[in-house]
């Protein structure tokens, strides 16, 4: 991969009207790997055409309109306890979902991503890769302001405190919400339950086409900025009211999706130059799986408005 330049691969891009394909699928057109041909690359950028316009074009990507709220910092007490108390259902109960697309994957290689997922969220440090990094970021940290976004649980070192879990629990036990309170099935609302279930039935779903679907969903919603947009609201909140919450959870994970979007355009080319992809269904289950993320971000909506009726 190293052989082709940046140079080669730009001119070839533009003298075969492959703009907008990744680096490694041009890098393995040029050297004539199987199944990757210009022909298909083509075909490929019409389907991500159609990817553009009727999938992430969805309104819980575009228009959050929770988010779009909290990001003002306007939100009471009890209206941020509810939030966490929600979320904290959604983070725990992921990690069934992630299970499944784990037990569910096609591949050694894709049985081991999911499980790097699925070890970093129950408290396996990722153990960075560039020695830089690793200066600054100390395999026995737990803070996640400390811990690293970037690297492979091989290597890494298990704690309980790096627990993604741990890290939201800290936040709501500052607002007055014992363990109890949180993460489980019994405290979600109607719509988190629904969004959770839809999860197990899409993300973790034993069809690999409907998984990677929803996936490729999952990780452009959460690319989109939301994570962004409730830092700043907690931020306003924590300026305006003087009650330093931390919220190194939030900013965590802000960071680390903001990596992901690359990584997840490459695996959707990966799949679509290695097999026949029904393009409709592609659409139609990521489309299911947005639908699913809204329901949750709606309920969070209607709760918070019923929180100030109240």
């Amino acid at each position: 991969m190293g052989t082709v330049t940046k140079k080669v691969i730009d001119t070839y891009a533009r003298k075969n009207q492959l703009e907008g394909l990744s680096k490694p699928s041009l890098i393995s057109i040029i050297e004539k790997r199987p199944g990757y041909t210009i022909e298909k690359a083509r075909r490929f950028l019409q389907f991500q055409d159609r990817i553009n316009a009727e999938l992430l074009t969805h309104e819980i990507i575009v228009h959050n309109e929770f988010t779009q709220w909290y990001r003002r910092g306007e939100m009471s007490e009890a209206q941020i306890k509810a939030f966490v108390r929600q979320f904290s259902v959604f983070s725990n109960l992921f990690l069934i979902a992630q299970l499944h697309k784990m037990i569910n994957a096609d591949s050694l290689e894709s049985m081991r991503a999911s499980k790097e997922i699925l070890a970093n969220e129950i408290g396996v440090v990722f153990n960075p890769v560039s020695r830089h990094t690793a200066k600054h970021k100390q395999d026995n940290n737990t803070d996640p302001q400390l811990v690293s976004t970037e690297g492979t649980v091989e290597g890494g070192t298990f704690r309980f405190q790096a627990a993604h879990f741990e890290w939201l629990l800290i936040l709501a036990e500052k607002l007055g919400l014992s363990f109890n309170e949180l993460g489980k099935r019994r405290h979600g609302i109607d719509t988190t339950l629904m969004f959770c279930d839809e999860l197990v039935r899409l993300y973790g779903s034993a069809d690999y086409l409907t998984s990677q679907a929803a996936s490729y969903a999952v990780e452009n919603w959460a690319a989109a900025g939301f994570w962004d947009e409730l830092v700043e609201g907690f931020e306003i909140y924590n300026h305006k009211t003087g009650a330093n919450l931390p919220l190194a959870f939030f900013s965590w994970h802000a960071e680390l999706e903001a990596q992901h979007a690359l990584h997840t355009q490459e695996e959707l080319e990966e799949l679509y130059f290695s097999t026949d992809i029904d393009e409709d269904k592609f659409i139609r289950v990521g489309v299911e799986m947005l639908d699913g993320v809204a329901t949750f971000w709606n309920g969070l909506n209607k709760l918070r408005q019923k929180i100030i009726e109240e």
